[in-house]
């Protein structure tokens, strides 16, 4: 049987979860006695462990032939006849997501090294790290839906602890408070799914799910009485939700930006190339249950469609460097979930390993920046560092091609053909939402391009301004480290750190850089056609799609399909993208980021004065922080209050303490009755003789 002496070894696999796991538990417990070089060595040794088994198990699977991977490794425990199992499903979409999760991770790790260097947290923030590599395998490589839930749940735990990391700072403590809460309301509307499945299934098992997907076609529940909802609608979207909070799309999205507020490692391997794609992957994963509900691919289309394009204008407003990337990555999420809602999934995932490269190289290079800056990091105070800082400022320049989708670079590969696949479907599906996704990821195109070259030139080009005064409603941002701050205002006195001349950062912070900045360059060149096409690198062999067997799509909804046919290889596709609206739009992004921030420097001030209304509409990030902030959270504050003071005044109030009052009054009346003269008792006697001989009279006679 052909890939049988290929077979993936349960021993490897069990490896490959174990020795983060391993690492996070000797540098968590044992982190003073080994040391800050024995924290980072063993963390970093087990994540590399990690990642070369990952490649290893991604080359039997390619390469060598070997079947998937799918076999229950511990039971965990039985309830009457539900039986809960710890295995493990590997394919090529989940090779291909522990490549991507343990290789990023292992960079972040070394460029920990010189980014965490004076922090007194070393130890633990390596043990968190290393913690979180661990649950984010066990949520990809999961063959059920519980063990997809610990995952899921873990890695908002360690995402909790990382954003807070620097506990004594008000800012993350109530980044992190709103990360946790944002995410359990997209968490319960997942647990909802999970249990509809294991209701109608009767099993959480992926592949006996998977397997009788096609019995919900038709089949309908009935949440409340007189409607009745479609099963696959109602799994999928509960389902979504909870991809909603975990990969932040529109509305439960406000978290993420906040987050900026954990160490700048956190956010290159949490919010660009991890965490945040947890929720794309589970769609990817789902795509047997989604593709029976045309209602929910239409839902997942418009939330991604709006975050695509909304949440990147904010990005043209902010002034801080990594809340620029963070919401970019909001946008390029948004991008991922329009490519899910096409059924596009295999373009949608594709997506999510070009932008983890990209990504995690352009927040890793806004550290090296804020490193080079002394921990500055608003971009008004920057300017001229490319001589400063050349390595830093090539490599972003590198991140930044990508992302905008410059032809020939990874994101092009990927973005293009969404962009390609949400035209072919505005043009075949009836619906205004399916016209409103393909508008939404090309003008996001223009967006993408103006906010991200805007980055480069306040940063890297034109004045020196370091030495300048604040600006106008500056705020200075906090340094990413309290002992950083300490020391250097004990150098500078007050804390002046802009008084330091940048500099290029310490190797472990560049060598990550330029090796991110390789696969930014060439890997979508060379996987385009066999990831997303179904041919060799060159695209001149057919073969069998990389996702067949991993992702499921209907033959209606086969849009990649349909795009393959038009395929000719990576550069012919290249070059086509060079005649394609994108290109333009994203150009024109480009020329005017170039006008407005090099050539006419002082034309954003007379800009932001022209729209003001729109600028502050961007800067209030249309409201959505005051609703959760003041209606959600405020609205239940006041229900509470209410709650207290309906349960003081009425409950304590009338009903406990006023019906004792009552008695205690009633005594009060009585007991004067109880004088102990004989008289007053004659009188009582008398005077009621007379009241009864009159009622007697009245009614009786």
């Amino acid at each position: 049987m052909p890939g049988v002496e290929h077979a993936i070894s349960k021993s490897v696999l069990l490896a490959i979860v174990l020795a983060p796991l391993l690492g996070a538990i000797i540098a968590g417990l044992f982190g003073r006695r080994i040391g800050r070089s024995g924290a980072h060595s063993v963390t970093i040794l087990g994540v590399a462990i990690s990642c070369a088994l990952s490649c290893w198990v991604m080359w039997q699977l390619v390469g060598q032939g070997a079947a998937p991977f799918n076999e229950n490794v511990y039971t965990w425990f039985q309830v009457g006849g539900f039986d809960a199992h710890v295995g493990f499903m590997i394919d090529k979409l989940t090779a291909m997501m522990m490549v991507v999760v343990t290789f990023v991770s292992l960079l972040v790790h070394v460029y920990t090294i010189g980014y965490m260097a004076d922090d007194p947290g070393y130890q633990r923030f390596f043990s968190y790290i290393s913690l979180f590599t661990f649950s984010m395998l066990m949520l990809v490589m999961s063959n059920n839906f519980l063990q997809l839930f610990f995952g899921w749940e873990a890695v908002g735990l360690v995402s909790y602890l990382l954003i807070g990391f620097w506990f004594k700072r008000p800012s993350a403590i109530f980044a992190n408070l709103k990360a946790f809460l944002v995410n359990r309301v997209g968490d319960f509307g997942f647990l909802l799914g999970i249990a509809a499945v294991l209701y109608y299934f009767g099993t959480l098992d992926y592949a006996t799910v998977f397997a009788n997907s096609t019995l919900m076609a038709g089949a309908q529940m009935t949440l409340w009485e007189g409607h009745p909802w479609s099963v696959a609608t109602v799994i999928a979207i509960c389902l979504f939700i909870g991809a909603m909070g975990k990969s932040a799309q529109v509305p439960l999205h406000v978290w993420l930006p906040d987050s900026m507020e954990g160490p700048t490692p956190i956010s290159a391997l949490i919010h660009a190339a991890t965490m945040v794609t947890a929720g794309i992957f589970m769609v990817a994963r789902m795509s047997p249950i989604f593709e029976m509900s045309e209602t929910a691919l239409q839902f997942v289309l418009f939330i991604g469609a709006t975050t695509a394009f909304f949440t990147g204008l904010i990005g043209i407003v902010q002034n801080d460097i990594k809340r620029v990337v963070a919401y970019s990555t909001l946008s390029q999420l948004g991008y991922m979930t329009v490519a899910l809602g096409l059924s596009a999934y295999s373009a949608g995932v594709y997506h999510l390993m070009t932008h983890a490269f990209f990504k995690a190289l352009l927040f890793l290079g806004a550290g090296s920046v804020i490193i080079g800056m002394h921990h500055e990091q608003d971009m008004r105070r920057m300017g001229g560092l490319k001589k400063y800082m050349p390595i830093t400022f090539w490599t972003m320049l590198i991140g930044t091609l990508a992302l905008v989708g410059t032809p020939f670079f990874s994101g092009f590969y990927s973005k293009d053909t969404i962009i390609e696949a949400a035209a072919h479907h505005a043009h075949e599906a009836p619906g205004w939402i399916a016209t409103y996704g393909y508008w939404a990821v090309l003008l996001g195109a223009f967006v993408t391009s103006f906010y991200s070259f805007r980055l480069l030139y306040m940063t890297f080009f034109g004045k020196e301004r370091f030495h300048d005064p604040a600006p106008d409603h500056y705020v200075a941002p906090e340094a990413d480290s309290a002992a950083h701050e300490a020391a250097i205002a004990d150098e500078h006195g007050h804390g002046d750190h802009h008084a330091h001349t940048p500099h290029e950062s310490p190797w472990v912070v560049t060598l990550p850089l330029i090796l991110l900045a390789l696969p930014s360059i060439i890997i979508g060149f060379l996987t385009a056609g066999p990831m997303l096409f179904g041919t060799d690198a060159l695209g001149h062999h057919k073969q069998a799609p990389y996702f067949l067997g991993a992702i499921d799509v209907g033959p209606a909804h086969d849009v990649i399909g349909k795009l393959a046919a038009e395929y000719h290889g990576p550069v012919a596709f290249a070059l086509h993208g060079f005649m394609a609206p994108a290109f333009w739009l994203a150009l024109g992004g480009f020329v005017l980021a170039t006008i407005m921030y090099w050539w006419k420097p002082e034309l954003p001030a007379k800009a932001a004065r022209i729209f003001a209304w729109p600028v502050r509409v961007l800067e209030n990030k249309y409201g959505m922080d005051a609703l959760w902030i003041k209606g959600f959270a405020g609205g239940g504050l006041l229900l509470g209050k209410l709650s207290r003071k309906n349960d003081e005044k009425v409950i304590d109030g009338a009903f406990v303490n006023g019906s004792a009052r009552l008695v205690d009054f009633t005594a009060n009346l009585l007991r004067r009755t109880q004088s102990g003269y004989l008289y007053h008792y004659a009188f009582a006697m008398i005077l009621g003789l007379i009241v009864s001989l009159a009622v007697l009279i009245k009614f009786w006679l």
